[in-house]
């Protein structure tokens, strides 16, 4: 693949404590068209990590101190940031482990940067992929929960009120309308209400 076929410019963070591979890697990158944000050990590539959020992390896996599988816990624990392994060790063991550890895929020393640019292209593609799976699964997570207090909402009314369904949902819908809010934010307002009700009517209850 040439150089010159990169279709989009992204950043990335380059982790190697053998300084002559990180040059390397990240001048060959750098020309290839990509934003590269070297780092020389775990320890500073996860600082550089949190601080500029690449788009992708390369973690070259036996490094001193804190290792590249090292590092890539804390990423999976800090960030969302995705992260490949590099390694002179192709052995099976290797590439089990970054499979394991969520790796969206696996370079191996030598590297020539025609050769990897593939490979790196397929690792954000891939990244891409997971990020669009996480966001679809927060807003679900969101929409069932705005669901479920606007029903919650809803019940409360109709209890209190003696009122049907419909009834129910065009009072938090007059009520949104009225002041200019989202109907889910009506109706969490309700819940918390009701919650705070029924704390604290237990204290002025007398036998």
């Amino acid at each position: 693949m040439s150089l010159a076929h990169v279709p989009t410019k992204c950043r990335i963070l380059i982790v190697d404590d053998d300084r002559l591979i990180l040059a390397t890697l990240s001048k060959g990158l750098q020309q290839a068209g990509y934003d590269i944000l070297p780092a020389s050990s775990g320890e500073e590539g996860l600082r550089v990590a949190v601080d500029k959020q690449p788009d992708l992390a390369i973690l070259d896996v036996r490094m001193q101190e804190m290792s590249g599988i090292e590092l890539a816990r804390h990423l999976r624990e800090k960030t969302n940031i995705p992260f490949m392994f590099l390694s002179a060790y192709g052995d099976i063991d290797i590439v089990r482990q970054a499979a394991e550890h969520g790796a969206v895929g696996y370079l191996v020393k030598p590297v020539d940067i025609n050769q990897i640019i593939p490979s790196i292209e397929a690792g954000l593609a891939r990244a891409a992929e997971i990020k669009k799976l996480h966001k679809v699964e927060a807003d679900l997570t969101n929409a069932l929960a705005a669901g479920r207090e606007t029903s919650i909402a809803i019940g409360v009314l109709m209890e209190r009120h003696r009122m049907n369904r419909d009834n129910a949902f065009n009072v938090l819908r007059e009520a949104a309308r009225t002041q200019r809010r989202k109907i889910n934010d009506i109706a969490a307002d309700l819940v918390k209400a009701e919650e705070a009700l029924n704390f604290a009517t237990p204290e002025f209850q007398k036998p």
